[in-house]
């Protein structure tokens, strides 16, 4: 492993000789000079390879079956691989919820690099991001930038990218979108790289096509057919779609009585033809089992379903059964469905996890539910994007690491976080800091869980941004499932929320034996005690602790781990250029005033109850 990054180092060091450049972090983890590095390359084709785009790296030459598998192996040989190399997973999608106005819904890194209106000819939109008035118009296209981000996904195997958010609006399927979707196509192609689109369910009906968007409905059928056809024609490589239906007020096939999968179905028999799939995610609350523990839904909703679905539908499930919190139990759905296609959904912008100002590494995270949920369950792999239209990408130069961990991941999720982390930095900061830095980055996803949520812990987040604690949270015009004191339930007696099977019954959705461990506090993993029980502040933890002493040392614990890393990165200065370093600190010290907030907080609102 060494000798592969001092091969690496050297090889950077050698082509950025007499380079001079402002370190604004633009140049993300592709800080040489592909031109001069790949003349040091040996190419060849090899039919007999196995049937993937996958490569073989001996020395200074790259065999590959395809030109993909090629391209791929170069970037491979830049980080100082050796052997062969294929992908894990088929699907590996990056999903950006950038809206059409420009904005980018849970986005800390500026506007969108993909979609911005023309302020001379359309009017304003909503807060929602939804278009209004007439015949809104993208603006042109930034080329060198859609290029360089089409090389960093390439140079970490991302095949797919989903052009916009979720909640989508209607507008996206005009033609004068679907033209410039074929213009991002184009430039993305040479990379490898196909396009997928996110729709509005009720999209026929919205733009006044149809009268209804009811899924057995024979126009509707129709228009979705006719509306495939128009994008294939311009879009022979086109992926599919991305579907959120009936889940935080989209519309779906619930408004004409009908189920998931009729809706799935419909759209899956009108991609067919063209080789086109359907994501349809499970990310489902309220819309039918209201009442119901909010975790327990996606399961209520799908599990008998299982097998219905069309074989181009796959059901893209986030990777805990709540909403992307620093810390979840992985989500039961992947037990459930056992003849249905599936893929993960993970959140690499920071929603929940200090977004573009706190340091938090997701690798560590993301290993932690493939220890739960094997890859091979899975046909592919999303994240949501962090990718922005600011200088350096992300927001956080520590936040590229995030966008780079799981492209890895998604070509190889064996890898380590630690290789991750490795790798990254070599490519990033040039080996700066050495052990501490990757200590650092180790650490830190384990860190903010213990100064914000920790022992299970989740979603006390301030309403509506979700940035700094608000364990009080409670707004009686709100569903009650958005409030935090739904989820911590802390009264005299104690605190957690209750999902065995003496509470809601949560636990009975997933196998055993996580079942049957979840189901006891003498047995259910401290890392999620609160999260399936309510116990008394004097509980005796494995420490010895009581449940509330425990509590305040991980809130002090966290904070501690903070001034940690600043104190790393003061020693670093020396070794990483003077604009990285000082945007660095200036994150450094908001995360640490940051964390100083939940403890003081969270611990001050949890001690009124033992009083």
């Amino acid at each position: 492993m060494k000798k592969t990054f001092l091969f690496t180092l050297s090889l950077l060091a050698l082509l950025s000789v007499g380079e001079v450049r402002a370190e604004d972090g633009s140049r993300l983890w592709l800080r040489h000079d592909p031109s001069a590095a790949f003349k040091l390359l040996t190419e060849k084709i090899d039919s007999t390879m196995p049937l993937d785009d996958g490569y073989r790296i001996s020395g200074n030459v790259v065999t590959a079956r395809t030109a993909q598998g090629l391209l791929y192996g170069r970037y491979a040989w830049l980080r100082g691989e050796q052997g062969e190399s294929h992908p894990y997973f088929r699907l590996r999608i990056l999903n950006h919820w950038d809206n059409l106005d420009g904005t980018i819904e849970r986005g800390y890194a500026g506007g969108s690099i993909f979609w911005a209106l023309d302020a001379r000819r359309s009017t304003l939109r909503s807060a929602e991001g939804r278009l209004q008035g007439k015949n809104p118009q993208p603006s042109t296209l930034d080329a060198h930038r859609i290029t360089a981000y089409a090389e960093a996904c390439a140079s970490i195997g991302i095949n797919g990218t989903v052009l916009n958010n979720v909640n989508a609006s209607p507008q996206m399927l005009t033609r004068v979108y679907i033209n410039k979707v074929k213009e991002y196509a184009d430039l993305l192609r040479p990379w490898g790289i196909r396009v997928y689109l996110s729709v509005n369910f009720g999209s026929p009906k919205a733009l006044k096509a149809t009268k209804t968007a009811d899924p057995l409905d024979p126009s509707v059928r129709r228009w979705w057919k006719q509306k495939a056809q128009e994008i294939y024609k311009l879009i022979p490589d086109f992926g599919g779609f991305l579907v959120k239906a009936n889940s935080e007020g989209q519309p779906g096939p619930f408004d004409y009585g009908r189920t998931h999968a009729d809706g799935a179905n419909m759209l899956a028999e009108a991609l067919k033809p063209f080789g086109g799939i359907v994501m349809w995610r499970s990310f489902v609350y309220g819309a039918k089992h209201k009442g119901e523990d909010r975790v327990m839904q996606a399961v209520s909703e799908f599990a008998d379903l299982d097998g219905q679905f069309a074989d181009n539908v796959i059901l893209q499930s986030k990777n805990g059964p709540l909403d992307f919190q620093p810390r979840e139990p992985y989500a039961p759905i992947f037990d459930q469905m056992k003849q249905t296609k599936q893929m993960a959904e993970l959140q690499i912008t920071q929603e929940y996890l200090g977004q573009g100002d706190h340091l938090v590494f997701l690798a560590p995270m993301w290993k932690e539910f493939f220890s739960f949920v094997a890859p091979s369950r899975l046909v592919g792999i999303a994240g949501v994007a962090n990718v922005g239209n600011d200088p350096n990408w992300c927001g956080h130069h520590f936040a590229q690491a995030n966008w780079y961990a799981f492209g890895r991941l998604a070509w190889n999720p064996a890898l380590s976080s630690r290789q991750i982390a490795e790798e990254w930095l070599c490519q990033t900061f040039s080996g700066a800091g050495g052990e501490a830095l990757l200590s650092m980055m180790l650490r830190s996803r384990e860190a903010c869980v213990d100064y914000m949520m920790p022992l299970g812990l989740h979603h006390i987040f301030k309403f509506d941004h979700h940035m700094g604690p608000e364990p009080d949270g409670f707004k009686a015009d709100y569903p009650i499932e958005w409030c935090p004191v739904y989820y911590h339930k802390a009264d005299r007696q104690g605190i957690g929320f209750d999902r065995s099977t003496r509470g809601t019954g949560a636990t009975r959705q997933y196998r055993e034996p996580f079942r049957t461990l979840y189901d006891s506090p003498q047995t259910c993993p401290e890392q999620y005690l609160l999260w399936f029980h309510h116990l008394p502040w004097t509980y005796r933890m494995l420490s010895g602790r009581t449940l509330w002493e425990e509590l305040q040392y991980r809130y002090q614990r966290g904070v501690g781990e903070v001034e940690d890393f600043l104190r790393i990165w003061q020693q670093a200065r020396p070794f990483v250029d003077e604009q990285r370093w000082q945007e660095v600190d200036g994150k450094l010290q908001k995360q640490l005033a940051d964390a100083r907030e939940w403890q003081k907080v969270c611990t001050t609102y949890f001690a009124s109850f033992l009083q």
